[in-house]
């Protein structure tokens, strides 16, 4: 069976049952998984968390799956460890160790809300449903945990120390197994030697205790050598003094020895995520050499550091010359231990001293910020470096950016730190949040770096870019010439594309809000500049602040590729999410001093389209497409190792700008928004019809050409046919006649809309077939006793900003019916307080973005969403598809896409379009 966990807007972890999941360990693993995470049968973030450590042990799981279960097993360490040391609650993790939790998540469904207090919440939630499980079973939470599975039995009983020895300069380290029975009156766990604890068990017959001791051990010794050979001899039971070679050994088995059940304590000294070493410290942008960007060269130089601090050349050599011992192991250096391994930072130094002498003058830009994320495999055809650590390849390396490049750096990723600036010409008052994007736009304009502004709809993303334009013309007109210099040319004007749609959308904010810029519009629609002639495009831009186009008009007017910009700004930028396609060329073919896209979605289905956008953005960071397909595969992890995408995450980040709508830091005063489905019926026709075109399609099927492009467009055709039908059977037939008692939907648009007519409220409805709407407006009129609006493609770009305007005023019509790409973007409908979607679109961030018409800033009602699906039918499929391509489209990075249904078999394919008789119903 396959699973999906996935966070809800409220913050609590979900799981459903998915076709792109991640396998379970057994169907009934998966029930019990689901069942947990069910809040409405009793259970929820805890139950689900604690189902999954405490049972899900030694399942191997996929990266969602298995991230998870890392921080349930964190959880129920500390809570069960707690319980057996009586020491009463536990303490919720750092701030900063719950986010590097988040920035080592991999993608996940609700990405967004999985921020450090959600998991300092589920840390909570996870004890909570432990002890009442415990409680439920009548156990205590050792005892419990240890039937859920045998690794936790150990939990709490048998721990190995090593200790400093400064009694034998041979035998510099003392070892010590102990059995923890209870708490000591200090409240600290009372230890006594395990050799004693065993005899104890032994005399007394305590086979149970006597196992419970033992099996621990035993399982380590199966990957520990030295543990195997100190079980053989029966040293492990007695106190041992050990040399350096031996308490190595011990501490690079920290790891296996916890997961076999046993607690481990090191001297303090020793971390196993940061082990005192000294190691190649290459130091990137140390001291200013100008601007900051994608071309600049950037100093480099390359040191070896214990913690901080540069060793000399004596302590070098005496390093790595050995003086006979072992090449790897513990040594002595400036008065305390650290791990020295001399093949691998002997190595390590000669690799980055071989890159210092070939950077001689600089190292790259979009090179050094691959080094500094550790996503290093995105260069040309590069490989790990030679001086990487297979376990881990930063284990003898620490690349950091210099004073100066930090500064920069640390204003990237946090731009409120920004001072704030004046708003010349703006006729509006920034929200905070906005003032801070503008700020932050202006910052990477200036240091001629690719930008993302990637704010949910609706937060205000046209404005900052008018804000952003208005002060780089203000700081134009405030430099001015200099006496001293001869006179230099006017700067370019800036470039904004935009779908054809939002042209009138810009314009009317445009004046509304900065009617200080001058600005032409170079399209057939709304401009009355010769396109065909380049001379008069020239003249036209000429002088201007902003030339604005569309993405369709780039790709005609050669002249727009041969001008020089001084800001491109693309709006709906997931328009070059597809790197193959036409227009995605022709925008890439821009020449521009600063770039800056604007998406809600930065990431919809897959991760090239992050590589496209950034291949706009910031040419090279990312490397090429085959470059970046190494690194996704790099970075997915296999079967010895979780998948990790912080390298990558660490990369893109410091370009991405992302707020939030539900986020109450951000912006408090926007109210909720609540999505439902609304389940329909099959009337006797749709149900009649729906069946007979399976029929159909199952013979075609059968006796058609079953391959190639004639399958694709055999299926497709169909597929359009089963929702045309259950929209209305009169919607297949091409009738006209749209009786509502013959549709499931138009009755239960009827019953919707009459109670939002009683409250006096107003609703949008979207379709994705534009023959719909004149039938919908109809029906919709009935009910309000009034006319409404339709708003489709073939409604002129003029004609829509007055049809918004009449509906956004105060008595204005009571719906508007909308095809869903014609109304999908750039239309500020907040009057309205209901979203229906009358059928379901295949892009779940299409569809997202159609609501937030009407959920956006301005909003002041509540919003309710209204998705209707036809139970038994295809929809109800679809319905669960988009649920499953949500899981990237909500994700900072994305993951696998859903399996297209076109590439199904014939049998899967016909029970995916099947009619379920009884869940369809009848009306």
């Amino acid at each position: 069976m396959l699973i999906e966990p996935y966070v809800t807007p409220a913050g609590a972890l979900a799981v459903r049952e998915a076709e792109g999941g991640e396998t379970a360990p057994s169907v009934a693993a998966a029930k019990r998984l689901l069942t947990a995470a069910d809040a409405e049968a009793g259970g929820g973030s805890g139950a689900a968390l604690l189902e999954l450590g405490a049972g899900w042990a030694d399942a191997e799981l996929g990266p969602r799956l298995g991230w998870l279960r890392a921080f349930a097993r964190a959880a129920l360490t500390a809570w069960c460890r707690a319980a057996a040391q009586e020491a009463g609650a536990v303490e919720t993790p750092s701030e900063a160790a719950l986010a590097e939790r988040v920035t080592h998540a991999p993608p996940l469904a609700g990405g967004e809300y999985l921020r450090p207090e959600t998991l300092a919440a589920w840390w909570e939630q996870t004890g909570v449903a432990l002890h009442a499980a415990a409680d439920a079973a009548g156990l205590p939470i050792g005892e419990y945990l240890a039937s859920r599975h045998a690794s936790w039995r150990a939990v709490g009983r048998v721990t190995f120390h090593l200790a400093e020895n400064q009694r034998d300069e041979a035998r510099p380290f003392a070892f010590l197994a102990t059995y923890a029975d209870g708490p000591a009156p200090d409240g600290t766990p009372r230890h006594r030697p395990l050799g004693k604890a065993i005899e104890t068990s032994a005399g007394s017959g305590d086979r149970a205790t006597l196992l419970g001791l033992l099996t621990p051990i035993y399982r380590a010794a199966e990957r520990a050598d030295w543990l195997r050979e100190a079980v053989v001899s029966g040293a492990v039971y007695r106190p041992l003094a050990w040399t350096t070679g031996e308490a190595y050994a011990f501490l690079r088995s920290v790891d296996t020895l916890q997961a076999a059940g046993l607690a481990v304590r090191t001297p303090d000294w020793w971390s196993a995520k940061k082990r005192p070493r000294p190691t190649v410290s290459v130091q990137v942008g140390g001291t200013k050499g100008g601007a900051v960007n994608t071309a600049s060269l950037l100093s480099f130089s390359v040191s070896v550091t214990l913690e901080g601090e540069t060793l000399s050349p004596e302590e070098m050599d005496e390093l790595l010359s050995g003086g006979g011992g072992d090449a790897a192991g513990l040594v002595r250096l400036r008065g305390r231990w650290v791990e020295l391994d001399r093949d691998r930072l002997g190595a390590a130094l000669d690799h980055w001293k071989e890159v210092e002498a070939a950077h001689a003058e600089g190292v790259g830009f979009s090179e050094a910020m691959r080094w500094m994320s550790g996503a290093q495999a995105v260069a040309e055809e590069q490989e790990p470096s030679a001086g990487a650590d297979p376990e881990d390849p930063a284990a003898w390396v620490g690349i950091e950016p210099g004073p100066w490049l930090e500064e920069t750096l640390a204003t990237l990723r946090d731009p409120a730190c920004l001072a704030p600036a004046e708003m010349p010409g703006l006729k509006a008052r920034l929200r905070p949040y906005q003032a801070t994007g503008v700020g932050w736009l202006g910052f990477m304009s200036r240091l001629k770096l690719g930008a993302c502004l990637a704010d949910d709809m609706g937060l205000g993303k046209t404005l900052q870019v008018l804000a952003l334009l208005l002060r780089m013309k203000r700081a134009d007109a405030e430099a001015g010439p200099d006496a001293n210099l001869p006179p230099s040319p006017s700067p370019p004007p800036s470039l904004l594309v935009v779908p054809a749609s939002l042209l009138a959308n810009w314009a009317a904010e445009r004046d509304r809000f900065a009617p200080s810029l001058q600005s032409v519009t170079l399209h057939p629609a709304e401009s009355a500049v010769d396109l065909k002639d380049a001379g008069a495009v020239k003249r036209a831009v000429a002088g201007v602040d902003l030339a604005i186009t569309t993405y369709g008009m780039l790709t005609r007017l050669d002249v727009l590729r041969e001008l020089p910009w001084r800001l491109v700004v693309l709006d709906e930028a997931q328009a070059i999410k597809n790197s193959g396609t036409r227009q995605t060329h022709a925008v890439k073919k821009l020449t521009a001093e600063s770039r800056v896209v604007l998406t809600g979605t930065p990431v919809e289905n897959r991760l090239s389209d992050l590589w496209s956008l950034f291949d706009f953005l910031n040419p090279g960071l990312l490397g090429s497409a085959a470059a970046f397909k190494r690194l996704v595969k790099q970075m997915g992890g296999d079967d010895d190792r979780p998948a990790d995408y912080a390298p990558l995450r660490r990369l893109v980040g410091p370009y991405i700008l992302r707020r939030l709508k539900t986020d109450k830091s951000v912006i408090a005063d926007l109210p909720e928004k609540t999505e439902v489905q609304a389940w329909c019926g099959l009337s006797k026709p749709q149900a009649k019809l729906y069946q007979a075109s399976v029929d159909e399609m199952a013979r075609e099927l059968r006796e058609g050409e079953r391959a190639g492009i004639h399958r694709r467009g055999l299926v497709l055709g169909f597929l359009t046919r089963f929702k045309q039908v259950c929209n209305h059977p009169a919607q297949f037939h091409g009738t006209g006649a749209y009786a509502a008692e013959e549709s499931g939907k138009f009755l239960r648009l009827r019953s919707l809309c009459e109670e939002i007519a009683a409250r006096q409220e107003r609703v949008l409805v979207f379709t994705q077939f534009r023959e719909v709407t004149a039938p919908l407006a109809e029906q919709l009129g009935e009910v309000f006793g009034r006319s409404g609006l339709v708003l489709h493609g073939g409604t002129p770009v003029k004609k829509r900003q007055q049809m918004v305007q009449r509906f956004q005023a105060a008595d204005g019509p009571p719906f508007l019916v909308l095809s869903l790409k014609a109304g999908g973007t750039g239309l500020n409908l907040t009057a309205a307080s209901h979203v229906v979607h009358f059928d379901r679109w295949w892009n779940p961030a299409v569809e997202n973005q159609a609501t937030d018409r009407a959920f956006r800033i301005g909003q002041k009602r509540n919003v309710l969403v209204h998705k209707f699906v036809c139970r038994g039918t295809i929809e109800e499929k679809i319905d669960a598809m988009i649920q499953e391509k949500t899981a990237v489209a909500d994700a900072v990075l994305g993951g696998e896409a859903e399996k297209r249904l076109t590439e199904m078999d014939d049998v899967e394919l016909l029970d995916f379009v099947k009619l379920d008789v009884a869940r369809a119903g009848e009306l």
